[in-house]
């Protein structure tokens, strides 16, 4: 595993679902790694993880965990990340953060890398990876609003449950055997509601991410809201969102529609834009119903875009069907392609 010229990396929350998938990233792109260092509570301390064929014990995180550590890949809850990122830049650490603890904080930056590496360059220590349905979404309308303007955005998410981490996965496969075996089905997990209501997710459709906000949407909507204004550095963005959760392991899917700032564009002129796209891969031929899936997204680093059609009456007004692993791209691939770009210019250096 060592590599003279690679960077101490240790990853916080390396046993939760999103912490795996970011060990598995850091070994499939072969990123520079001198040492690796995991990290997580006590409960799941000791824990053995295989990394390029050597075997890393998983240690309990203390401050003094990230001594020598030159890049911090956070995805341990946003509490964990309140204690222990200032710890780690205290200690010379740059922090990439996958919770929502930082996004809003004007001076951390919020980045996709197709849209705003440039944004790294005003770190200071911190970088705060977005949430997973605004980075699907962002990474294909950033090409569209460089080509043609953007001046509105109306978002609906049917978004997975591994988005909520491996309980709910559980929970979806039990309750989905207790309904097929006619036992009765007792929800634990979705959705968190201050009122502590459950429902079950198999067989359903939950419209309900997080909880509720006084202006009636929800945590998640306001995230999507907010967080698309500030990566795409369009404060006056016009951006509503409704997010539901649906039976799905993984894979995010969005119906979105936008209104750009071009008259005369046609449904080509978008689809060309978007087929040379970084990270972006058009499923788009509605004849041979070929369209984007979450099932045939999982495991694959793209965001797929298709459906593409102009609005009947707005003549500058496009639906478009956004498909994405939110534990990949939305999550743990982002975070390793933001420490990729962040070694590109030159703004992390070894110790």
């Amino acid at each position: 595993m060592a590599n003279k010229d690679g960077f101490h990396v240790a990853v916080m929350g390396a046993t939760g679902a999103v912490g795996q998938q970011i060990i598995k990233q850091l070994e499939k792109r072969n990123f520079p790694i001198r040492k690796l260092t995991l990290l997580s509570s006590a409960r799941s301390a000791g824990k053995e993880i295989i990394f390029n064929n050597e075997i890393i014990t998983v240690e309990e995180a203390v401050p003094e965990s990230f001594e020598g550590v030159e890049i911090a890949l956070f995805s341990a809850g946003g509490s964990i990340s309140e204690k222990f990122a200032p710890e780690a830049v205290k200690r010379g650490a740059i922090v990439i953060d996958n919770t929502s603890a930082f996004r809003m904080h004007p001076e951390v930056p919020l980045v996709v890398p197709e849209v705003n590496s440039e944004a790294l360059r005003g770190h200071n220590g911190i970088i705060a990876n977005p949430n997973c349905s605004t980075i699907q979404m962002v990474a294909a309308l950033e090409p569209i609003k460089v080509a043609f303007g953007l001046n509105k955005v109306v978002v609906s998410t049917y978004q997975a449950v591994s988005g909520a981490g491996s309980n709910a996965i559980n929970e979806l496969y039990e309750q989905t055997n207790a309904i097929l075996n006619n036992e009765e089905v007792n929800p634990a997990v979705l959705p968190v509601s201050s009122l502590d209501k459950h429902y079950q997710i198999a067989f359903n459709a939950i419209p309900q991410i997080d909880k509720f906000t006084e202006n009636g949407f929800t945590f998640e909507e306001m995230k999507m809201i907010n967080e698309t204004k500030k990566i795409m550095g369009m404060s006056e963005l016009k951006v509503a969102a409704t997010c539901v959760r649906l039976p799905v392991e993984t894979g995010h899917s969005e119906s979105v529609y936008i209104e750009i700032g071009t008259n005369d564009v046609s449904v080509e002129d978008i689809k060309n834009v978007l087929s040379n796209a970084p990270g972006v891969t058009l499923q788009d031929d509605p004849e041979a119903q070929v369209y984007p899936m979450p099932a045939m997204a999982v495991g694959k680093d793209d965001v797929f875009v298709g459906r593409i059609r102009k609005d009947l009456d707005e003549t500058t007004g496009f639906h478009m069907w956004i498909v994405s692993d939110n534990l990949l791209k939305g999550a743990a691939l982002n975070t390793i392609q933001i420490a990729e770009s962040l070694i590109k210019l030159g703004l992390v250096s070894t110790k």
